[in-house]
């Protein structure tokens, strides 16, 4: 049998995991000296509302090498093997918590596929897995398709400011400052194992043109797999992603989800992303 595992970023509700038969270890996030577990202690409408009245900018942590510990004994025990599709090794410690916890368990049938991504990005990356196992690929096999889409794999997401990105760490001075203009609206991207702002539009309705116009740029939509649309607090801002999925492109609807603390503390209240599949341009 194959297990898949990843982490709690990837943003998958409890309750489809559980029915996925998914296994998901947790990250953590902390307001000053309160520690929550992503996904677990905290829904994102609390967390958000938090987040907003917050004095400080939460910090979040990796999960420790014990967390993936206990899963891996217990593969190895059943005989199982895992793939572990986790958070871009850029952004996040886990998967190095992930590879200590697999050179202590001393066993071959455990294998880690850094995402080189987030949120909506390697919840897609995880369904691709999930769906390779139902196929009846091997695991060297599962690692190896991964490894490939990877490549062709993209999220892109408005946010309402980048206070948070900066104050996380996540993004430099001088993006920050470029992107708070006056009437500026970004948009971020993860290309290259790089976070960053990678392209700018006046208002809102020009940083949706500019996205779509991304996605463009990339080869445009595979519809072979789903699309993920997701948010921060507020459904509103993905309207016009669903409708462009939906009413432009004529694919199938959007998978929508809430996207979770980790990623949220970064983003900030009142983001949304769009995450996909592009065709192969090789």
């Amino acid at each position: 049998m194959i297990r898949i595992l990843t982490d709690s970023t990837a943003d998958f509700p409890a309750e489809e995991a559980a029915a996925l038969g998914l296994r998901v270890v947790p990250l953590q996030v902390n307001f000053g000296d309160d520690h929550y577990r992503d996904g677990v202690d905290l829904t994102p409408e609390t967390f958000y509302e938090m987040l907003e009245n917050a004095p400080k900018l939460p910090t979040t942590s990796q999960p420790s090498p014990e967390a993936f510990l206990n899963e891996f004994e217990d593969a190895k025990a059943a005989g199982d093997e895992v793939v572990c599709v986790l958070l871009a090794g850029f952004l996040s410690g886990t998967v190095q918590s992930a590879q200590i916890a697999k050179a202590e368990v001393e066993y071959d049938g455990i294998y880690i596929v850094d995402s080189k991504t987030a949120t909506l990005a390697e919840q897609l990356l995880v369904r691709r897995a999930i769906q390779r196992v139902q196929e009846g690929f091997t695991a060297p096999e599962i690692v190896a398709d991964l490894e490939r889409a990877r490549e062709n794999l993209h999220l892109f997401a408005l946010v309402d400011t980048l206070k948070y990105l900066h104050k996380g760490g996540r993004l430099p001075t001088a993006a920050a400052i470029a992107g708070g203009l006056l009437g500026i609206k970004p948009v971020i991207g993860v290309q290259n194992e790089k976070l960053g702002m990678v392209d700018k539009a006046r208002g809102l309705p020009g940083a949706y043109v500019a996205i779509f116009k991304q996605i463009d740029k990339v080869g445009g939509i595979d519809e072979d797999w789903p699309v993920c649309v997701g948010y921060t607090g507020k459904k509103q801002g993905v309207e016009p992603f669903m409708r462009y999925v939906t009413n432009n492109l004529h694919l199938q609807k959007p998978l929508l989800f809430p996207i979770g603390t980790v990623i949220g503390t970064h983003a900030g209240p009142g983001a949304c992303g769009i995450a996909f599949f592009s065709h192969s341009q090789q």
